[in-house]
This record gives C-alpha cells, sequence and structure tokens, in this order.
C-alpha cells in the first residue's frame, strides 16, 4: 500500500475507496445502500456479519459481489444438518509415506461466506468461533494462523424455522452487526428484474486489495474519540441492562438479559468507521446512533411480556435512543 503524507490523506483514501466500492457494487445490486454501508463498516472494523432476510433478497450476491470488489479470497460454505466440523475447519489425513497431513478446510480464505447458517446443529456452528474471535483454527492440538483480513458473512433465514439450529448467544456476540434485509420497494424491484433477466452480466472491478484493507482497519483503531462519545456509547449499553443501577425504564420492562462489554466496544469501533466513511475525522453521538441498532438488536433478549404485547427488539432501542 502507497505511504501517505499525514494519517489525515489516509483517512480521505478510506473514504474515495469507499465511495469506489459502493459505485461498483450498485453495478449489480439495486437499492440496499444502508446494507451495504453497514457490511463495508464491518469489513473495516475487523468484524462479522449476520444477514437475516427472506429468500430471494440476493443476500448470497451480495457478498460474493462485495468480495468481488475487494482483491481477496472467498469461499463459500453452504450449510446443512450433516456438515461436520471438519468440513469447515479441514482434517488431518494420512499421506503415500503415511505420514499425517493436514488439508486445509474452505475456512482458509480471506471472506467465509457461512450461507444458511441456522441449517447446521450447534457442533458444527461452534467451530467457526475460534476463527471468528482468534483468527485461528486448532486441528489435533496444532494451531494453525488465518489469513488476514478474515471475515465471517453469515446468512439466516428468519422465516423457516423447520429442521433449523438458533445461534448459541454466545455465538451470536462475536458477530458485529446483525443486519436485517427488507423487500425492495416497487421501483427499486422494477430495476432489479430488468437488469437479471437479460443476457449482459455486468464486470466488477477489484478497488482494494488485502494489504490495503488491513491498514485500512489499523488506521479506523487510531481515531481520536471524545469522552462524551465514549461516555454515551457505554451508558446507552448499561440502558439495556434490567435490575441495574442505569437501567432504562424500556429495559425492566420488556428485557430478560441486556448487551454485554462487547456491545460498547463495537459501537466505538463502528462509530469511528462511520465517521471515516462520511468524511470525517473524529465520531460524535449520531455516529454512535448510527449503528446502535444492527449491533444491540442481536444482544438483547425480550422477555415473555414483550412478545405478548408485540414489542420489537427496534422497539426498545429506538425508545433507549
Amino acid at each position: 500500500m502507497e505511504k501517505f503524507a499525514s494519517e489525515v490523506d489516509a483517512a480521505k483514501a478510506l473514504h474515495t475507496a469507499y465511495q469506489d466500492i459502493r459505485k461498483e457494487i450498485s453495478k449489480v445490486i439495486v437499492g440496499q445502500e444502508e446494507v451495504v454501508h453497514l457490511l463495508l463498516t464491518a469489513i473495516f472494523c475487523q468484524g462479522h456479519c449476520l444477514l437475516v432476510g427472506v429468500p430471494g433478497l440476493a443476500k448470497t450476491l451480495l457478498i460474493q459481489t462485495i468480495a468481488s470488489s475487494l482483491e481477496l479470497n472467498f469461499n463459500r460454505i453452504q450449510f446443512t444438518p450433516d456438515l461436520m466440523p471438519s468440513d469447515i475447519l479441514g482434517s488431518e489425513t494420512l499421506d503415500q509415506q503415511r505420514n499425517f497431513q493436514f488439508v486445509q478446510g474452505p475456512i482458509f480464505s480471506n471472506i467465509i461466506l457461512a450461507d444458511e447458517i441456522n441449517r447446521t446443529p450447534p457442533k458444527t456452528q461452534a467451530a467457526l468461533l475460534e476463527s471468528m474471535q482468534e483468527y485461528s483454527v486448532t486441528i489435533a492440538g496444532k494451531r494453525y494462523q488465518l489469513d488476514r483480513p478474515f471475515f465471517v458473512l453469515a446468512t439466516q433465514n428468519p422465516i423457516e424455522q423447520e429442521g433449523t439450529y438458533p445461534l448459541p448467544e454466545a455465538q451470536l456476540d462475536r458477530f458485529m452487526f446483525n443486519v436485517f434485509l427488507d423487500y425492495p420497494d416497487y421501483q427499486a424491484e422494477v430495476d432489479i428484474v430488468k437488469r437479471t433477466t437479460v443476457k449482459e452480466k455486468p464486470v466488477v472491478n477489484k478497488v482494494l486489495s488485502g494489504e490495503e484493507i488491513v491498514a485500512f482497519q489499523e488506521l479506523v483503531r487510531k481515531v481520536p474519540v471524545p469522552d462524551n462519545v465514549v461516555e454515551y456509547a457505554v451508558g446507552l449499553v448499561h440502558k439495556t441492562r434490567p435490575g441495574t443501577e442505569r437501567a432504562a425504564k424500556e429495559a425492566n420492562e420488556y428485557l430478560e438479559w441486556g448487551a454485554g462489554p462487547r456491545a460498547s466496544q463495537n459501537l466505538i469501533l463502528g462509530a469511528k468507521c462511520n465517521a471515516l466513511l462520511s468524511g470525517k475525522y473524529s465520531p460524535d453521538i449520531e455516529d454512535i446512533k448510527a449503528v446502535a441498532y444492527p449491533i444491540l438488536r442481536h444482544r438483547i433478549v425480550r422477555n415473555f411480556k414483550a412478545e405478548a404485547e408485540g414489542v420489537t427488539i427496534d422497539n426498545i432501542i429506538e425508545n433507549m435512543l
């Protein structure tokens, strides 16, 4: 990656690269600007993303298109009920000299699409935990480092629950964002149909290399944050914890469990990146609010009263903000 004269120049370069990536993605994906923004934010924050949406909303295509715009290796893992951890991580096999040799699984890549992650049992879901947190894989007592950058982008279908296994809370917490994909509006769907029913396919150009992404990830962590912004982020997370001194009224009334410290960390990281992608050099409270929903919605658990009254997670977060 070229050396920048200052971190301000590097921040400007990140903002420009972000605009270029958005332009390339828009060749294939119609609309979904907010979803694309959150996915790219997670990538520059070294985070992982869980995409939740009904079938046919181009979740897989979106992730493949993002991978195409970045000069990175990409592997797709289709999660099924009979998938084993070794199918993801790899396994040791005997070679012709009767020596054990490790054969790498599809996890050894830069971008992993974990398609329909809730279709496989918890034992196999947990195979991703070490790689998501430690960026490594342990097989037969030996540790193997994964190449950087490394992202897990998982998809989940919220309506079909037969034969699925809900993700454990510990694994959900490893995802920086939980992003909902909704149906496109009328005009967007007209454009989608026009684009996808012709022979020509758009060419997506590569914008950033792996080395450049790693450098920008380091830049995000260097962004200074005012104390009042940190205090707002931590205060917001404390509001979600029922029965505590700083709990919000909504938390005591509608929540079983609140968010943990990882939520506070991700709020600050997400706000830093959101500021840079918006052309600013330091985050403010609006940047915290911009990433609050996807960071908190999978980290807080509603109680029976909330479910009975039809109070959604997003309703609770909205009132706390």
